[in-house]
């Protein structure tokens, strides 16, 4: 599950793509917030860890404000999720940014909760990162290309 804060970030990158696919003006903290339901004090935050990680940029100034600086097919919705809550692995001997070994493992090569979350990872890892900021503009049904089966009833 995503965090809040990956929620409004995602929200707030949707907002400055639709402003650089219009009329392309760098827009305020107020007006993001407003756009994105974002609370402006959290989005101080969220801000600066985008523009440090290379998505947007920021000019001072009478029209100042925060824009997208890389397109939005660039932006990798992985790269988001890993800047704002840091390793998606489910655990640290997964991980590909962040390893680590677990400490009560003996070996990893043979350890079951290794190779059946490594799986599920996997899968996890590949669709993820396919999508990028451009997907969550074109549409909101993104995800559906995905086809996950409803559930049965009672599940």
């Amino acid at each position: 599950m995503i965090t809040q804060k990956t929620k409004y970030a995602l929200k707030s990158l949707m907002v400055l793509a639709d402003e650089k696919a219009g009329d392309a003006e760098a827009l305020r903290i107020e007006d993001i917030a407003g756009r994105s339901g974002a609370p402006k004090r959290f989005l101080e935050h969220i801000l600066l860890d985008l523009k440090r990680g290379g998505m947007i940029g920021s000019r001072r100034g009478r029209k100042g404000g925060y824009e997208l600086i890389k397109d939005p097919r660039q932006v990798s919705l992985a790269a988001v999720l890993r800047l704002i809550d840091g390793p998606m692995a489910p655990l640290p001997c997964l991980s590909r940014k962040a390893y680590r070994r677990c400490d009560d493992c003996k070996d990893e090569e043979t350890c079951r909760v290794r190779a059946v979350f490594g799986g599920f990872y996997a899968t996890y890892i590949l669709m993820i990162e396919s999508l990028t900021l451009a997907d969550l503009q074109e549409d909101a049904r993104a995800l559906e290309r995905f086809a996950v089966p409803k559930a049965a009833a009672g599940e």
